[in-house]
């Protein structure tokens, strides 16, 4: 298996990147993404064989089909040693909820940080450790979080060998228990940066910072968002495990929606559908900040200044510059990497939007991908929260009563539908105190964790400054 990037014109076999070179890596050096040359396909004999397996073999299986520089007995301990149930909980590692009769919770946030992101930082952290060791280096990881990334990377890399991690949020734009898990982590290895300014400001360094290829040779710069491939291929797994859960046999197709705003968890999805698994529709569920939503309806991309990003009670969704999006965009286009160049090289720093709508492939956003999409507002997160709990006595979080609410909206007689269920309620528990008059129960090694010490420096987005930090972090 070979990797390209979204922006490549043609590729010659030389620039062609094997995992274990993009795993440490991040952005191509041209400024795309990378992706698979091919999507493997998985024929219906190998799905019923994978039925019967655990999360942790499951996950082999799969990212087998995608690294063949980690040798196989290594990789099979890797997932082993990532999934377990003393790490997630429970046995099942994902366990589908069923809500009604054909209407699921798909349980992603079973992890540390009790957020969808452990899923693939987890395995992120040991993969890190596994291919530094072998090369005798070390990484300086550079992120961004709107929220529960930050906070995920953190915990899968404190401690490890050879690793430091660097991490940009929002000043003041995460909730309190966000903040805190984050922030009270001392660990030496760990570097908070509270930016003064939106997610995307934070993005738009971690890309800066990307960009600049003779910094990021120097000090050895990766990345943890979702633009590293590694982190959305271990993410796919959940797919195939949710639908194996919610179905019987292979001819049966299932949908999934999926509360997103920089499009790697959904994007996930795209990879497993297209790699054959039988997703009827992936339905994006967005909050008030709904470029993504704009996009599925109207074919615009636009993305948002700081002043137009609107501070919600789904806040790890208060994005407007989605950067996974790319990915699907060049598969929409049929793979060519010049006209991706141009539209997310040329014309979105240009002119901050491009627009398909008029160009025949749009409709196969849902005609041939299976794209839908729909939006939240915080008084549907309120009425869904309340509903929820009434009708099935389960709480969910804000991100998951946004896809809830998107759900219901896209569901189809006879398709099942799962919801992906993205954080525990109460990583967001004043928004939950609104909605249900009580706090949401807190698991017991988090009690008291806005009051411990923290460690968290506020900066402007100066991206100069940030290579200072980085450059002096390493001397």
């Amino acid at each position: 298996m070979r990797y390209i990037s979204t922006r490549a014109t043609a590729t010659p076999p030389s620039e062609r990147k094997r995992f274990c070179e993009i795993l440490l890596e991040g952005l191509a050096p041209d400024g795309g993404l990378y992706l698979p040359e091919t999507y493997p396909q998985v024929d219906d004999a190998t799905l019923t064989r994978w039925r019967s397996l655990s999360y942790a073999d499951l996950a082999f299986e799969i990212l087998s089909l995608y690294v063949d520089d980690i040798p196989a007995e290594d990789l099979r301990a890797l997932c082993r040693k990532t999934y377990t149930q003393a790490v997630f909980g429970t046995a099942a590692i994902v366990p589908l909820k069923q809500l009604e009769d054909g209407l699921y919770l798909e349980a992603l946030s079973n992890g540390p940080t009790l957020a969808f992101k452990d899923m693939a930082m987890q395995l992120l952290g040991n993969l890190f450790e596994y291919e530094l060791a072998r090369r005798g280096e070390e990484l300086n990881i550079f992120g961004a979080t709107s929220g529960d990334t930050g906070s995920a990377a953190e915990y899968a890399m404190r401690g490890k060998k050879g690793v430091r991690v660097f991490m940009t949020s929002p000043d003041g734009r995460m909730s309190p228990f966000q903040q805190a898990q984050m922030f009270s982590l001392l660990d030496e290895n760990i570097y908070n940066i509270a930016i003064t300014g939106v997610f995307d400001d934070c993005q738009d360094l971690v890309k800066a910072v990307s960009g600049d290829l003779e910094f990021k040779r120097k000090y050895k710069i990766g990345t943890v968002n979702s633009i590293n491939w590694a982190r959305l291929m271990a993410q796919v797994v959940y797919y195939f495990a949710g639908y194996i859960q919610a179905t019987q046999a292979n001819n049966e197709r299932v949908s999934f929606t999926v509360p997103s705003g920089n499009f790697g968890n959904v994007c996930a999805g795209h990879v497993a559908r297209m790699m054959g698994l039988p997703i009827d529709q992936l339905v994006v569920a967005t909050n008030e900040n709904d470029v993504l939503d704009e996009f599925f309806r109207t074919g615009v991309y636009r993305v948002r200044g700081t002043a137009d990003t609107h501070e919600t009670s789904s806040p790890s969704m208060d994005i407007s510059k989605a950067s996974n999006f790319e990915r699907f965009v060049f598969d929409l286009l049929g793979c060519d990497g010049a006209r991706t160049a141009d539209l997310f090289g040329a014309q979105v720093p240009r002119q901050g939007r491009f627009d398909l709508g008029p160009d025949p492939v749009f409709a196969q956003a849902a005609s041939r991908y299976g794209f839908a999409s729909g939006k939240s507002t915080h008084q549907d997160r309120l009425n869904t929260i309340r509903s929820t709990w009434q009708k099935y006595g389960v709480v969910v979080d804000t991100h998951t009563a946004d896809g809830l609410k998107v759900a219901h909206e896209h569901r189809q007689a006879g398709v099942p539908m799962v919801v992906l269920e993205t954080a525990l309620p109460i990583k967001f528990a004043a928004t939950i105190v609104e909605a249900l008059g009580r706090e949401p129960e807190r698991p017991a090694q988090f009690v008291g964790i806005e009051a411990l010490p923290k460690k968290v420096r506020v900066m402007a987005p100066d991206v100069q400054a940030i290579k200072n930090l980085i450059a002096q972090a390493c001397a």
